[in-house]
């Protein structure tokens, strides 16, 4: 083991008193039909990435335990969900838009409150920086704002009547009923939360099963759900997935599937449904993101997005940069200029001022990517970053791998961890037919500066991804912005107004625009005897 990780994980009296180990958290409690019960059965201890030194030794810390729930609390939570929609007949599918919106924004002043204890669970639970942290914090509430906002918009375009051939008509969306929703361990506040509240906000109940890793953070917004929502509007479970989920699919109960993990995970869980044609899917999967560096690309610009694309947050993002296809004439001084980059990264915890590679939260990752870059070296490759691949615990040094190869595991296995793969090309069509013959969708990358082979490379990608980035990173945002993909990567569209049309429905109410069935409508409206027929406007 190099010096570098000699002295990397500190001693607990090295810790800032800011961001010192929380107290460890035994939570019983669960959100059910707007009632917090305490668990009383077997528990499932939460292991920090973050290992403390004592003495010689180190210790990984066990900072809290989660219910583990079953197949029972799971079902009692959806006959919650589906009790509160009451096949849309609930309090909460007939709210108002503005009725709803003010107990989001309620929910919202709640969550402020807490921003510093769910930043430093952010912390201790995955392993992300505290300045990462707090981005996330931040931006989840930004989201929420901006969903209230969009919600309104969308809402003042419904207000209004339209008039065809003779027939005058109100269209507004509705709910689609109970939604499950469940997010990933790398952005456990934020992914989970855009689809969490577009859900709610446009009147669907909602079964919420936090991240595998990361969900003691949900902890501290539990009474904040409890006291903003009416009861069993949001029902808050835990537990093992397969026994808990499992269950939920196969009674057929859930109309909506928000689901951010892998494709495997997606297709089993689906193939659950027993009426797969009323299940609406709305999913964020897998990738393996190419970046293409051209010959004539900006060298400085490119090495510094693929560093960053490939390795923020230790290349754990769906976004992240995943393979790099560099034109052979510029690789080997690309691969030497990303590996000077690579270098200034700053290995620590995930306090430390400046810190740009942590510990890892997936229990077995780091063996998993020794395993990848050894099975990349036995055809081939090299390691080419000086403490490439050196790994203690939980803490995983990016390897840059060149030359990489079909051959290779890690030419085609989303690593979702800090291992660079390196392809040389000769030919533009090596990169095509990469993305052509990939499983996968999502994003890719150009460098470079010609226009008219970045156009011919555009056209060809343009059916096979959901966003192609021109000198720059791989990246969701901004979140007005559509997020996608084809094939295993995704299922559906998100963004802040992408979201409230797939948690929602267009519905009419049309009538021939003769005086009589004017008089009716208007009456309604001017008594306001319907919540669906309304020209309120919403400021």
């Amino acid at each position: 083991m190099s010096t570098l990780l000699t002295n990397l994980f500190p001693e607990e009296s090295d810790v800032p008193e800011g961001v010192a180990l929380p107290a460890y958290m035994e939570q019983r409690e669960y959100l059910l039909n707007g009632n917090m019960i305490t668990w009383q059965g077997d528990m499932s201890p939460v292991a920090s990435p973050v290992f403390l030194r004592k003495g010689n030794d180190l210790k990984q810390q066990i900072i809290g335990s989660t219910p583990l729930l079953t197949s029972k609390e799971a079902l009692a939570a959806l006959e919650a969900a589906v009790g509160a929609y009451d096949q849309g007949h609930g309090e909460w599918p007939l709210m108002s838009v503005s009725g709803r919106i003010d107990h989001v924004e309620k929910f919202l002043g709640k969550m402020r409150e807490k921003r510093t204890e769910v930043v430093n669970l952010l912390m201790w639970e995955i392993g992300k920086s505290l300045k990462d942290s707090e981005k996330e914090f931040d931006r989840t509430c930004d989201y929420i704002l901006d969903t209230i906002n969009s919600l309104k918009e969308l809402d003042r375009k419904s207000s209004g009547f339209v008039n065809e051939q003779g027939i005058m008509a109100q269209i507004r969306r509705v709910p689609l009923g109970v939604a499950l929703c469940m997010g990933p361990y790398n952005y456990p506040l934020n992914e989970t939360f855009s689809t969490l509240f577009p859900a709610l906000i446009m009147g669907n109940t909602v079964v919420f099963k936090p991240a595998k890793y990361g969900v003691l953070l949900i902890r501290p917004l539990l009474e904040a759900f409890q006291q903003c929502f009416p009861a069993g509007v949001i029902n808050i479970i835990y537990g093992r997935g397969r026994e808990t989920v499992g269950s939920l699919m196969e009674t057929g109960k859930v109309d909506v599937f928000a689901f951010i993990g892998t494709n495997k995970g997606a297709n089993e869980l689906k193939k659950l449904h027993p009426k797969p044609h009323r299940l609406k899917s709305i999913l964020g999967l897998d990738a393996k993101n190419p970046a293409i560096v051209l010959p004539d690309a900006d060298l400085a610009n490119a090495v510094s997005e693929c560093a960053l694309g490939a390795l923020s947050f230790n290349g754990q993002r769906c976004t992240a940069l995943k393979i790099l296809f560099v034109h052979k004439s510029i690789v080997d001084e690309f691969t030497k200029k990303l590996c000077t980059e690579i270098g200034k990264l700053k290995p620590g915890m995930p306090w430390d001022v400046g810190v740009g590679l942590t510990p890892l939260p997936e229990p077995g990752k780091t063996d998993y990517l020794t395993k990848l870059v050894d099975d990349a070296k036995e055809h081939g490759a090299r390691v080419m970053n000086e403490n490439g691949g050196e790994k203690l615990s939980t803490f995983f040094y990016p390897a840059v791998l060149y030359p990489v190869n079909n051959k290779m595991k890690v030419y085609y296995e989303e690593q979702f961890g800090p291992v660079v793969p390196i392809v040389p090309y000769e030919n533009e069509e090596e990169a095509i037919e990469y993305v052509l013959n990939s499983n996968f969708g999502q994003q890719l990358s150009l460098f470079g500066k010609n226009s008219k082979p970045i156009a011919r490379m555009i056209d060809a990608f343009s059916s096979q991804v959901g966003r192609i980035n021109l000198n720059v990173q791989c990246q969701r945002g901004p979140d007005v912005f559509p997020f996608n993909g084809r094939k295993d990567s995704a299922e559906g569209t998100l963004s802040v107004a992408d979201a409230l049309r797939v948690f929602s429905i267009r519905t009419l109410v049309a009538t021939k625009s003769t005086d009589d069935n004017k008089k009716i409508i208007s009456t309604i409206i001017q008594n306001r005897e319907s919540v669906f027929l309304s020209t309120d406007y919403i400021f």
